[in-house]
């Protein structure tokens, strides 16, 4: 044997062995796939309406408004170098830096929390939206959006008990609320005065307790914005879904559900989109696996958030994309395509 022969017996298995390491080994990133659809317009496993209301005549229709989700891998894991590979080349997933799908100040904890915080809002906001377009006064109000379990606001207030005043003084922002906290201490309750539902008013004493990491008094919630509603709307959905993308498909789901006639003329219509306090649609990440979703669920129309529109303009999807910029504008275009599918509609 020669030497060249001898230096290849020994080279060839480290050169394998050093491929597989860099196939299997795993690198920085993760994956964005097509997640599940719902259609907000339809009842749950146990055969209750997603979309509940008490207090307002509803009508139930023809047609569905499905939000779209997408699947990330979870925390922890990162992909191996073949496996990046596929999904690269799969054009309905996307390969992105580990620390964009799972930042590095978050712990999974903190995901699920912002999640649930996030859909609240998602939901608050587009009943607020369907309300509104309807001619209904809305005001904003201070409510709570997250309690943490163990500490002394545990099992005194829930999620969306609306805070009405702390200490005898109404309250006018969450800042507010924040300041008054610092002012108390074991033995000295901050005061609260809160509303339950639309009927129940209570007053709530907590014992604030200092925070070990920073040494500032906690009751141990997170305040964010509500609404003082006219009458009760509530969506059921599953409570592993968090984020706040389904707020424009919520209000355009709500609003169907209180008024008259199908808009969607009984067909199946999907989007997304972050709906804000004012009813500006804004972005949103994921968009062409959400498309690609909605198309494997036979929508003919996507609501894309104009901030997005750059994201799409390389598809070409087998359906009809439309342009969402505010709720109102959205509502318009949806309706003008329900009386003609050849209208001409807002598009990237």
């Amino acid at each position: 044997m020669t030497q060249r022969w001898i230096a290849f017996a020994f080279a060839a298995p480290l050169t394998l062995l050093l491929l597989l390491m860099a196939a299997l080994v795993p690198l920085p990133y993760s994956v964005y796939s097509p997640g599940p659809t719902f259609d907000v317009l339809a009842k749950d496993g146990n055969e209750a309406e997603i979309i509940q209301v008490d207090g307002h005549e509803t009508f139930r229709d023809d047609g569905e408004i499905r939000f779209t989700t997408v699947q990330t891998s979870p925390r922890g894991k990162k992909l191996p170098l073949l496996a990046a590979l596929g999904d690269w080349l799969d054009s309905d997933k996307a390969v992105v830096p580990y620390e964009i799908a799972h930042p590095k100040n978050q712990t999974a904890e903190d995901e699920k929390i912002q999640g649930e915080i996030s859909m609240i809002g998602s939901q608050d906001n587009a009943i607020a939206a369907a309300m509104r377009e309807l001619g209904y006064e809305v005001p904003a109000v201070i409510q709570v959006a997250h309690v943490d379990e163990g500490t002394p606001a545990f099992k005194k207030l829930r999620v969306r008990d609306k805070i009405l005043e702390v200490d005898g003084v109404k309250l006018k922002d969450g800042q507010q609320l924040v300041d008054a906290v610092q002012e108390h201490g074991p033995g000295d309750p901050v005061v609260l005065s809160i509303e339950r539902g639309r009927r129940e008013r209570l007053t709530v004493e907590i014992e604030p307790r200092k925070d070990p990491e920073d040494g500032r008094m906690r009751i141990g919630i997170i305040p964010g914005v509500g609404y003082d509603f006219p009458f009760d709307v509530s969506i059921k959905v599953d409570s592993g879904i968090g984020g706040p993308s389904a707020g424009l498909m919520f209000a355009l789901a709500i609003y169907d559900t209180l008024t008259p006639g199908s808009l969607t003329d009984g067909e199946v219509i999907a989007g997304t989109g972050e709906l804000f306090e004012d009813g500006i649609v804004g972005p949103i990440g994921g968009i062409e696996q959400k498309i690609a979703a909605a198309e494997d669920d036979a929508a003919e129309l996507f609501f894309v958030p104009e901030a997005n529109c750059s994201d799409v303009a390389d598809l070409d999807p087998d359906l009809t994309m439309v342009k969402a910029t505010d709720m109102h504008q959205a509502l318009g275009a949806l309706e003008d395509w329900a009386d003609d599918r050849d209208a001409d509609l807002p598009s990237c």
